[in-house]
């Protein structure tokens, strides 16, 4: 990255505050004794003093150093999205195509792209190096993809390449499905799109900083915006009333870059998934696309995610009970157990996208089981579906060689570069139990088993009052030989080992609508 303390021979700490991190920090890159934790720590701290000062918003300087922790850290997703979020030189070309470089040499190609047109749609300075650095980018993929569509190999080396080299988050895969698809999608209900930019009275690119109390207007429709319901790097989401009507409460997702992809895996559940158990996928009624924004209106639920139930927890010193954790894995084990079964892969599953669904009604014992009466509407809702994977898209017996890049959520595919498919899913909801057994991200070890290979296992022991074998069998068949093709049977045998648990005793579930009660009172008046 070269020097960081450019022409600051004559400064001082008074007049340049930065000055003397700078000064270590140099030192540290300069001393090939520091270790990577004290330098990390050291930028870190940096960023967290200075990142909301308006004097080194556009200091180069300070770029760097967001760059050096980018280079340095195991979540690098995090660090960029902490650039953005701080508007760190958001008008530089720089940001955008160092960014973009890195995430290119992770192999983070789709991103890289995205990063790009962030740039470009922002008009960073120097405009013409950003999208001479664009060009060379999409110039290089190409030729990979000519070199790799030129080769020529046998039937077996072929099958290889097809199975194991798809990522299917990449932008060219994901460009290509969509325009296989285009002539359904702009046929499905709701779909609206125009080859024209966002024009509306409400600027989309300033609700970030003050969005309550805005009005969008679009197609025929009122949008008044009651304040943000969450955010990420390229996408933002609303909560909003519909022509001011405090009754019909919706979530407006706006994403620049405009996207299709998650309203396509929208119209995918209507068509594949029951009524029955329709509602714990989310819901889409339209998108609007344009050339430099999508607006997805989606149903909007009050009561939180499953990330707000842990945090509850976690502010009094406490662990969520085991059988409100039985109960909740329960759920998310028939959820994904109905998803890939007709051929959806989530891909992103974690607390942050599971939203907690309530009973109308006072929850009663019969129907438990079988999800009846008013257990039909208690549980949770899978929604964020950008990285969804519509399995029908690709050939048969099709694996796939991308990685997530979310903490504590990477497979063990992933982490050891191989294939995977259903695992993506599969680890997410071990990496959700865990998060709700333990408080933290789950880290898992290798160990030597008897005969002479080797299981994964959770870090940290079960508590000796838990029902350790339960979860013992649920971590090791989880967590080792997942099956890659057909995981019905597996889910479905780990769900009857918890129903029959809950089952075996009645006070289990008494105790478990009582734990529903006080959850939804505490952090609904919260």
């Amino acid at each position: 990255m070269g020097t960081l303390h450019h022409s600051t021979a004559f400064r001082t700490a008074v007049d340049d505050p930065i000055l003397p991190f700078l000064r270590s920090i140099q030192i540290a890159l300069e001393d090939f004794k520091c270790s990577t934790p004290n330098l990390s720590k050291l930028l870190k701290d940096c960023i967290d003093k200075f990142k909301d000062n308006h004097r080194y918003r556009n200091d180069p300087r300070f770029l760097k150093i967001w760059f050096l922790y980018m280079d340095a850290s195991a979540d690098f997703d995090s660090v960029f999205k902490g650039m953005l979020n701080s508007n760190i030189c958001a008008n530089d070309a720089s940001l955008y195509v160092y960014s973009a470089c890195f995430f290119e040499a992770k192999g983070r190609l789709c991103d890289a792209n995205t990063i790009y047109k962030l740039g470009i749609s922002k008009n960073a300075e120097p405009v013409k190096w950003l999208k001479k650095a664009h060009t060379l980018f999409l110039s290089r993929i190409s030729e990979i993809c000519n070199a790799a569509s030129s080769q020529k190999v046998d039937h077996i080396e072929s099958a290889t390449l097809e199975n194991n080299c798809i990522n299917p988050w990449e932008t060219s895969t994901m460009n290509d499905l969509l325009k296989k698809i285009n002539p359904l999608i702009t046929k499905f209900d709701g779909y609206r799109s125009s080859t024209k930019s966002y024009t509306g009275k409400v600027a989309l690119s300033t609700l970030k900083s003050a969005s309550r109390n805005k009005v969008i207007e679009i197609g025929g429709m009122k949008y008044h915006i009651k304040g943000c319901a969450g955010q990420g790097g390229f996408a933002q989401v609303y909560k909003a009333n519909v022509n001011n009507d405090s009754d019909d409460v919706v979530a407006l997702k706006i994403q620049k870059p405009a996207f299709a992809w998650e309203f396509y895996m929208y119209r995918q559940l209507d068509q594949r998934i029951s009524g029955r158990e329709r509602s714990s996928y989310g819901f889409a009624h339209r998108v609007h696309l344009f050339s430099d924004f999508s607006i997805l209106v989606c149903n909007y639920l009050a009561h939180g995610t499953l990330q707000d139930v842990i945090n509850s927890y976690v502010v009094i010193g406490k662990s969520m009970e085991e059988v409100l954790c039985i109960y909740y894995t329960t759920e998310m084990l028939h959820m994904i157990e109905t998803l890939h079964d007709v051929g959806l892969i989530h891909g992103d599953f974690k607390p942050d996208n599971l939203l907690v669904r309530y009973a109308s009604g006072n929850l009663t014992e019969d129907g438990f089981l079988d999800r009846t009466g008013s257990w039909h509407d208690q549980g949770l809702c899978l929604v964020d579906w950008g990285r969804g994977i519509d399995l029908r898209l690709f050939p048969d017996h099709t694996t796939f060689k991308a990685d997530c890049r979310t903490s504590g959520f990477r497979c063990i595919e992933m982490q050891e570069s191989k294939p995977w498919k259903f695992q993506v899913d599969a680890y997410g909801l071990c990496g959700v139990v865990y998060v709700m057994l333990h408080n933290s991200y789950m880290q898992i070890v290798k160990k030597e088993s008897s005969d002479g290979g080797s299981l994964y296992h959770p870090r940290l022991p079960f508590k000796r009052y838990w029902n350790v074998e339960l979860w013992k069998n649920f971590f090791s068949k989880m967590l080792n030989n997942y099956p890659s093709h057909d995981d019905k049977r597996l889910l479905q045998e780990l769900k009857k080992s918890f129903e029959d648990y809950m089952n075996s005793d009645p006070q289990l579930i008494r105790k478990l609508k009582e734990l529903l009660v006080k959850q939804r009172v505490s952090l609904c008046s919260a």
